[in-house]
């Protein structure tokens, strides 16, 4: 059986990642930090152009119907730079969640072809998370309470901003009035879509992750390599390159969990949340030694606003606890493996996990 992913695939995550990481740099981020919202327009046109918003979106709606297995490695690529626009979330998060109703509400079927054409955008609300990521740029908000999904404008509510150890990120405590009139799903169904939406948000959050860490290690290798000390570079030091190869070890056991998650969503959903536990904790732990470790090579230096170095480190630091943190994926593990009918083992890896 292969394993590895297609030549269509691996093109087009090319493609992406020489536009993002042309468009998308240290200094463009920084430009945003000031602004009102805090992102380009400009840069959210280009990506929608590329086609990426209409990724998950089903044909009959005007998308290209594919999977959370051809999303990941864009994910990853977004996380490689930092990338500031809600893309993982909407075209991961927001997008299936809509695509899960469209058939019985007309709302939702509207709102997936007008996020295939770039047309509106929508935040996504769990109670996983305390606040809401990227609010003040939506134009509709999917919000949960308890076993219900509502469906807001964003002029229906009210946000309150929340301060970010990224200043990247733009979060919003959300205020808001319950209604039947929003309520796009509830009950057995509800939950299931809620399970689903954390699902998403967690493999985007992970893959995301394991980008910021093979940049942060890229990055500390680079800096070892020009930083001069005693007339040599200091990443001739054993200690540092024991250091970065330990990210860099780190960081390659947690691409096939990633992977197999995506795998997993998008061929059996209902059975997702082992592997997507898996995923996250493994890309969270790697996200995080490579900012220990890519700070303890740059010494003082790294600990500078001027040193780029914090951008991506403060992203890994945020996406660890967002979607989850690693004591409820850990949890979430420990009920799979003590489950007697758990089906373990390599005959079972891409099995019908029931």
């Amino acid at each position: 059986m292969d394993f590895t992913f297609t030549e269509d695939q691996l093109l087009f995550r090319d493609s992406v990642k020489d536009f993002l990481q042309a468009k998308v740099t240290a200094d463009s981020l920084r430009t945003t930090w000031d602004t009102e919202s805090g992102r380009s327009p400009e840069l959210w046109q280009q990506l929608v152009d590329m086609g990426l918003t209409a990724m998950l979106v089903p044909e009959a709606y005007g998308g290209l119907g594919m999977t959370e297995l051809d999303f990941v490695l864009l994910a990853q690529e977004c996380g490689r730079v930092a990338l500031a626009e809600p893309l993982v979330e909407m075209a991961l998060v927001a997008t299936p969640l809509l695509s899960a109703l469209a058939g019985k509400d007309e709302r939702c079927a509207k709102l997936l072809e007008q996020l295939a054409t770039g047309e509106v955008k929508v935040a996504v609300g769990h109670t996983a998370n305390n606040l809401v990521s990227d609010a003040h740029i939506a134009d509709w908000l999917l919000l949960p309470s308890g076993d219900q999904v509502h469906l807001q404008a964003r002029d229906q509510v009210k946000l309150i901003l929340q301060p970010s150890v990224d200043p990247n990120r733009r979060l919003f405590s959300v205020e808001w009035d319950i209604s039947s009139e929003t309520c796009i799903a509830s009950g057995a169904e509800g939950v299931e879509l809620l399970a689903a939406t954390l699902n998403r948000g967690a493999l985007g959050a992970a893959a995301q992750l394991v980008g910021l860490a093979e940049t942060m290690v890229d990055q500390s290798v680079v800096y070892t390599t020009e930083r001069q000390q005693f007339g040599k570079p200091i990443g001739s030091n054993q200690a540092l390159k024991h250091h970065m190869a330990n990210c860099a070890v780190k960081t390659e056991f947690a691409k096939a969990p990633l992977y197999r998650a995506a795998y997993t969503l998008s061929e059996s959903p209902s059975h997702a949340d082992f592997a997507v536990s898996q995923a996250k904790v493994e890309a969270g732990e790697a996200g995080l030694l490579a900012a220990k470790n890519a700070i303890q090579s740059y010494g003082a230096m790294g600990y500078t606003w001027e040193c780029d170095l914090h951008i991506y480190m403060k992203r890994a630091w945020a996406l660890d606890k967002f979607w989850g943190h690693s004591g409820f994926h850990k949890n979430r593990l420990h009920q799979w493996l003590m489950n007697p009918n758990a089906k373990i083992g390599a005959d079972k890896t891409f099995g019908v996990q029931a």
